[in-house]
């Protein structure tokens, strides 16, 4: 229980670096942008209409840290602030998840995580 403690404590300070992230680059979106670009990753969810074990492969891949870090390393890079930003809130969202205790997901079920179970009955 202790890791799942800091891996919880590590998921917040990661959304609040993602977030920092994306509030230094500005890219002048009005304000009801930020909100669905920070839940866009949520929508991999829908692979689970293929089943549980594609469902868990794509939703354990777009809340992956390296990936969402991979796209703001790039929008440094490419002097592109846009991506930076998509890539703080991608980083914000799954710090946020990782906090609340939702983790990556096991394709024997989607309330299965490395984090624990989630959800209902979880005890």
């Amino acid at each position: 229980m202790i890791a799942v403690g800091w891996q919880k404590a590590e998921g917040a300070l990661v959304a609040l670096a993602g977030l920092g992230i994306a509030l230094a680059v500005q890219p002048g979106w009005p304000w009801w942008l930020w909100p669905l670009i920070l839940l866009a990753p949520d929508l991999a969810i829908t692979g689970y209409l293929a089943g549980p074990r594609l469902g868990a492969a794509l939703y354990n891949a777009a809340h992956l840290y390296g990936l969402a870090l991979m796209l703001a390393v790039l929008g440094v890079v490419s002097g592109l602030p846009i991506l930076i930003a998509i890539g703080g809130l991608w980083l914000a969202h799954i710090g946020f998840d990782r906090a609340l205790g939702y983790g990556l997901k096991s394709p024997e079920g989607f309330r299965i995580t490395h984090l624990g179970r989630i959800g209902r009955g979880e005890g």
